[in-house]
């Protein structure tokens, strides 16, 4: 009972935006003021899609030249058994 009381009575309200609030950083009004002013682009929520497709992108790319290099060294290979035959 005294921890829902003192959930309700214990906070102090906000004097002219001027006193940091700890439930946020939207409850700064200069904050919410610059943020308004400033009109910016919303966060791409879909960033951990992007990330998985990056490192998609990435394992791809490495197993490429991982095969092309397997590729490159069985070519020089066969170049060089030819010579010395």
């Amino acid at each position: 009972m005294f921890r829902l009381l003192q959930s309700w009575l214990g906070r102090r309200p906000l004097r002219f935006g001027l006193e940091r609030d700890k439930r946020g950083r939207l409850r700064n009004s200069s904050f919410v003021s610059f943020l308004a002013s400033n009109n910016r682009k919303s966060l791409n929520t879909d960033f951990q899609d992007n990330v998985l497709r990056g490192r998609k992108l990435v394992r791809s790319a490495l197993l490429l030249a991982l095969v092309a290099g397997g590729a490159w060294v069985a070519l020089e290979s066969a170049h060089a058994f030819s010579i010395f035959k």
